[in-house]
């Protein structure tokens, strides 16, 4: 079974997700379901049918989190230190071309929210920000082109 790597906040909030599945969408399906089935012939139903959908939907995404939880490899980046660039790490980067500064903490896929600033471990930035330090130089192919970076700071918290 593989470990997913993720920070206390990132299981926080998938325990959370978890939690309102289970004690708020799961009865109020059920509920749903049972409406429905009291309109009568269910083969033209759409009403069954969606709440049914719905509660598939609700159903794997309990499973797919249970999982998450149960693999989670749980990384408070707070008890890290150092210069380098590892999981957990706030990093602010500034784009060599058009001076752009952005903040980023690199965390697992499952919690990844490029948004809000939650930078994806495999992503291509991530992948050339680890191990680097400030002041180190990091080219990125994208879509659009090769991009530089150069790292501003690292933080642990």
């Amino acid at each position: 079974m593989e470990k997913v790597p993720m920070t206390a906040g990132g299981h926080n909030r998938i325990e959370a997700e978890l939690k309102e599945l289970k004690s708020v969408e799961r009865p109020a399906i059920i509920r749903a379901i049972a409406e429905a089935r009291e309109h009568g012939d269910l083969s033209e139903n759409a009403e069954y049918h969606s709440a049914r959908e719905r509660q598939s939907f609700i159903e794997g995404r309990v499973l797919e989190l249970e999982s998450l939880i149960a693999r989670a490899d749980i990384i408070d980046p707070a008890t890290l230190t150092g210069d380098t660039i590892k999981f957990g790490a706030k990093v602010t980067i500034v784009d060599e071309d058009t001076d752009e500064e952005k903040t980023y903490q690199i965390v697992g896929e499952v919690e990844a929210n490029i948004e809000a600033g939650l930078l994806n471990l495999n992503s291509p930035l991530a992948r050339a920000l680890i191990g680097k330090e400030v002041g180190d130089s990091v080219e990125v192919s994208t879509p659009g082109g090769g991009r530089g970076y150069e790292v501003l700071s690292v933080e642990f918290s």
